[in-house]
């Protein structure tokens, strides 16, 4: 057995619900903040049989977009602002999965 952690853009996150449980998928939801831009986050919990893992990583990357997005360059954000063509496009979204081994599960 497996438990697999995604970490999803709070926008994909309930598209990405609905199809883990349309395709028999038990899922966890999470609320958390963190990355780059210190934005609100899901982390997606969903223990399954080994053979299952496939099939949630290929439905988190049909789910969980990836996005660019304009930040301020420069380490000093306001000034960066202030200056006219001072921002810089990065790409963000996605899911970051990890998938643990599971020694013992048990529901009580």
């Amino acid at each position: 057995m497996k438990l697999i952690i995604a970490v999803v853009q709070d926008q994909d996150s309930d598209r990405t619900i609905k199809a883990l449980n349309d395709a028999g998928h038990r899922v966890t939801r999470v609320a958390s903040t963190g990355g780059f831009f210190s934005v609100g986050n899901t982390t997606l919990l969903s223990g399954v049989e080994d053979s299952q893992v496939r099939s949630v990583i290929d439905i988190l990357k049909t789910t969980c977009e990836r996005r660019t997005r304009l930040i301020p360059a420069g380490p000093n954000i306001v000034e960066s602002a202030a200056m006219m063509g001072a921002f810089v496009e990065v790409e963000v979204g996605g899911a970051t999965v990890f998938v643990l081994d599971v020694e013992h599960f048990e529901q009580v």
